[in-house]
């Protein structure tokens, strides 16, 4: 049975909406085999930059700890359910840990690739791929040990130009989000990393805002559900699975998120 473990985080969030994370992870989890999940207590206040240039950094990177902490013994795949997306890079690490050359697949509406120096908004969500890297702030960022060459970055359509930099400087393999609609793009792209396992974690704005209304900043001309349950199907087909999460739910209510929880969950299951 599949391992889930909760990180109702919302402190990597720029959006004005960021405290309804917390509501999204704990709508996920209702659904879920309750005996299957541990629920990270993730800390009540803001937190502070202490410099770093990552907004809310002190309690991002407890966050972090927590995350660590949980996650060190477990030797089987586990799924992370977020909060913001900077709560996965954690559960990246520890796959890479137990996978040196694991591929990440990063499916998500916005390719999250800036530093603290570059980003507008000082939030980490914007920053947790390249922070998977090994670029940005001590205690967040990981130390190497996913290399660009062994990253896929898919679905991503709202790029700034420090993220277009970026990504043309570290050769990231990218698929966009209609490209997605061709069963084998994204298997195609896994495959050409040379890895042996893979790890995906979806940010759920990765779908098109007719398939996900609940997420803090949709963006048009997204991946349907369909096309994404059948790509995540044939990447695992191809290579075993050591890790994922899902990220991003921010229902209006927690009344709401019923209206969401159906795509969600057949995306849970796709991954478990």
């Amino acid at each position: 049975m599949a391992r889930f473990v909760i990180v109702p985080q919302w402190q990597g969030s720029p959006s004005s909406r960021a405290m309804q994370l917390i509501d999204g992870a704990q709508a996920i989890a209702g659904d879920l085999p309750r005996a299957s999940c541990t629920t990270i207590e993730v800390p009540l206040e803001a937190g502070e930059a202490l410099g770093t240039g990552v907004l809310r950094f002190s309690t991002l990177r407890r966050t972090r700890e927590l995350v660590d902490l949980e996650l060190g013994p477990h030797t089987e795949p586990v799924m992370l359910i977020g909060g913001d997306c900077g709560a996965a890079v954690g559960a990246v690490g520890h796959a890479a840990h137990r996978h040196p050359d694991i591929a990440v697949v990063w499916l998500d509406a916005h390719p999250d690739l800036h530093t603290p120096d570059t980003s507008p908004s000082g939030a980490f969500s914007g920053m947790a791929l390249r922070a998977i890297l090994g670029d940005g702030a001590t205690g967040l960022a990981l130390d190497g040990e996913v290399s660009a060459a062994r990253v896929v970055l898919a679905g991503a359509r709202e790029y700034e130009p420090a993220e277009e930099g970026a990504s043309q400087q570290l050769a990231l393999r990218t698929v966009d989000a209609a490209a997605l609609s061709e069963p084998d793009a994204l298997v195609s792209a896994v495959v050409a990393t040379g890895a042996s396992a893979v790890y995906i974690h979806v940010d759920l704005d990765v779908l098109d805002p007719a398939a996900m209304s609940g997420v803090t900043a949709s963006v048009p001309f997204g991946v349907s559900l369909a096309d994404l349950v059948t790509a995540i199907a044939r990447v695992r087909a191809a290579l075993p699975l050591v890790g994922s999460s899902i990220t991003g739910f921010a229902p209006a209510s927690p009344a709401a998120a019923v209206d969401d929880l159906g795509t969600i969950l057949r995306i849970v299951g796709a991954l478990a």
